[in-house]
């Protein structure tokens, strides 16, 4: 059983034993024989264990002004775990905003479906490849590609080919470029599995052009 799950066991059984008090009806404005505060707030927090906190329940259910004062610690507390678990989801959002683009550009396999995001790139068409380029990974099983395009990438037809550092061609594809929510997406279908698992460069261009080449490691 996880902490959270014995605090709401713990909170539950100690509700129905206040809940068989009748704590409206016993006013005791000298607070006589009540436990210290800091006893009643243990009892809200739990830092004081159910077994130990029992012999205080029967007078906390027929005492309004502890009765009044365990129902404010205990709603303080609560109030405090929720602005704490609202931090730490901001945390884990922060945390994924700066984790997705860095992690964009890596392959995202989906059976035989690899999507690589190449919105951070520019197209540089030459024999070189463009520099401080990250590495994509492809898989031997891929057949189907699918690719997010640099900003400002024009719709038409594309040539897509796996390139040795030589230029030759390993594998090479045609395909459509067409704008889909605010993208320009190129899908297209390739096989992989005759390449043998290595560094090569993903080559796109316009038919007749030099290539735009990226880095990638097929394995």
């Amino acid at each position: 059983m996880t902490d959270d799950d014995q605090f709401e066991k713990d909170e539950k059984q100690i509700l129905e034993l206040l809940s068989k008090g009748l704590a409206k009806d016993f006013h005791n404005p000298s607070r006589l024989g009540c436990p210290d505060s800091a006893v009643i707030e243990g009892i809200a927090s739990h830092r004081i264990g159910l077994a130990q906190a029992e012999q205080w329940l029967d007078h906390l259910g027929s005492c309004s002004a502890c009765f009044a004062e365990f129902r404010l610690l205990r709603k303080r507390l609560q109030n405090r775990r929720q602005i704490a678990l609202g931090s730490t989801l901001a945390i884990l959002l922060a945390a994924s905003a700066v984790w997705f683009p860095l992690h964009s550009r890596l392959a995202l396999v989906t059976d035989e479906t690899i999507v690589l995001d190449l919105r951070g790139s520019s197209i540089e068409r030459g024999p070189q490849p463009q520099a401080k380029q990250p590495q994509l990974e492809i898989s031997r099983r891929t057949k189907h590609l699918i690719l997010y395009l640099p900003m400002g990438t024009e719709e038409r037809d594309y040539e897509l080919a796996l390139l040795k550092d030589t230029g030759d061609e390993l594998a090479h594809t045609t395909g459509i470029a067409q704008f889909e929510k605010h993208v320009v997406i190129l899908k297209a279908d390739i096989d992989f599995s005759n390449v043998p698992g290595n560094s090569y460069f993903l080559g796109l261009r316009v038919p007749g052009l030099e290539w735009a080449r990226f880095p990638v490691r097929v394995h």
